[in-house]
């Protein structure tokens, strides 16, 4: 009898021959993994830099400019065309001096009908302060025949007042005497009552129309002081700059034409980066270097208004004499933000464009092997060093542009 034989599978057979396939090919994606990426560099084109024990001093170093101590704008203050120039852009200037002149038909219609009328006002009011002295004078001599009438009737009743005694005048004309002067005595007495109480009146009525005329004759003042707006003239003596007026074109009311400048003392300004903005505060100090000499400067003011991601410094000079300087030279300022404190430090360079100071490669022997670090305070030479680094190991500063991907640097002669 036959027997019968198993053929074996050829799925176990594939699966076996597989497997071991997976295993290498396993391995080398994981060796590839784990494998840190390297790339070969020439010693010539690295810079590498020794981590150092030094004294930190947080200054920063700007460019600022001399500018006169005081200056101030040139505003028109009546819009108009320009009429007349008569100086030039530089020149040096007295108070009072005039620049240049304006003209506004339509302000000036403006101003000849606003002074008639003030004027016609003024002119009603005095009116009025006559009308009441007329009054007043009226009524005086009305007073002084109202008093002859009282005396006419006061001596008439004494007379016949004597000429009653004696019989002589009848009762019925001594009534009527008697009368006379009674009604006289009255009349007196309430045009007299009249009289004190329209000159009170009028004293009163006269007090407020001199408040008013008062008030006109400002205004008038002040519209004639306007008429004199369309001359610009130099608020104060000194040097005319930026003054570029064209015969002819038309400058609108607060419209500035030119700046002058005091020519007595200057101080430096600069436009500082804004990352300095919390760093930099009023009394801080600062060196230039004038003529070899080191010269003490300070900052007086800071306008906080960022423009173009800069903002302004004004410094004063801290020396009493006084010193050559001429308007618009450049002086490259030291500004000091901290006292000198003696640290770990690294020597600035290109590597912090591209790692923003959160890591850097650090030479071993004849390789560089990047490491996570943290830097603090900066100036224009140094980093300060806070971890990841000690003292005395050498680092690479050059740019790391290449390097993005890369953890080891393998450096070749």
């Amino acid at each position: 009898m036959d027997t019968v034989v198993k053929r074996k599978s050829k799925k176990n057979k594939y699966f076996l021959m597989a497997v071991p396939a997976f295993l290498l090919i396993g391995y080398f994606v994981y060796s590839a993994a784990i494998k840190k990426r390297s790339l070969n560099v020439s010693r010539k084109e690295i810079v590498i830099k020794t981590v150092e024990d030094n004294y930190f001093e947080d200054f920063i170093v700007f460019q600022a400019k001399v500018e006169p101590l005081h200056s101030t704008l040139l505003n028109v203050i009546e819009g108009g065309s320009v009429q007349e120039i008569y100086i030039e852009n530089g020149d040096y200037v007295e108070k009072g001096q005039p620049l240049v002149r304006l003209y506004n038909p339509n302000t000036e219609l403006g101003y000849v009908t606003q002074e008639t009328s003030i004027i016609e006002q003024i002119n009603n009011l005095n009116k009025a302060k006559l009308d009441l002295r007329n009054q007043e004078l009226s009524m005086a001599k009305d007073l002084v025949a109202i008093e002859h009438d009282y005396l006419d009737a006061k001596n008439l009743y004494e007379l016949n007042g004597k000429l009653y005694k004696e019989e002589i005048l009848s009762k019925n004309e001594w009534d009527k005497t008697q009368e006379n002067f009674r009604f006289q005595k009255e009349r007196k007495g309430i045009i007299q009552q009249s009289i004190q109480k329209e000159k009170q009146a009028n004293i009163i009525l006269i007090s407020q129309i001199n408040q008013s005329q008062a008030i006109m004759q400002k205004s008038l003042e002040i519209l004639r002081s306007n008429k004199k707006n369309f001359l610009v003239t130099a608020p104060f003596s000194g040097r005319v700059l930026s003054f570029e007026p064209v015969l002819g074109k038309n400058y609108q009311a607060g419209e500035s034409i030119g700046k002058i400048d005091v020519m007595k003392g200057y101080k430096l300004q600069a436009e500082v980066d804004e990352y300095y903005l919390d760093k930099i505060s009023t009394g801080q100090k600062g060196q230039i270097d004038f003529n070899n000499s080191i010269i003490e400067v300070e900052v007086a003011k800071i306008i906080p208004e960022i423009k173009n991601g800069r903002f302004l410094v004004d410094l004063e000079f801290k020396q009493s004499k006084e010193l050559d300087l001429k308007q618009g030279l450049s002086f490259a300022v030291r500004l000091i933000l901290s006292e000198k404190t003696k640290t770990t430090v690294l020597t600035k360079g290109s590597f912090y464009e591209d790692t923003a100071g959160k890591w850097i490669f650090v030479a071993e022997g004849d390789k560089a092997i990047r490491r996570n670090i943290k830097l603090g305070r900066e100036n224009p030479l140094y980093y300060e060093v806070e971890e990841g680094l000690k003292l005395g190991e050498k680092v690479v500063t050059s740019s790391y542009r290449d390097y993005s991907d890369i953890q080891v640097l393998n450096i070749k002669e």
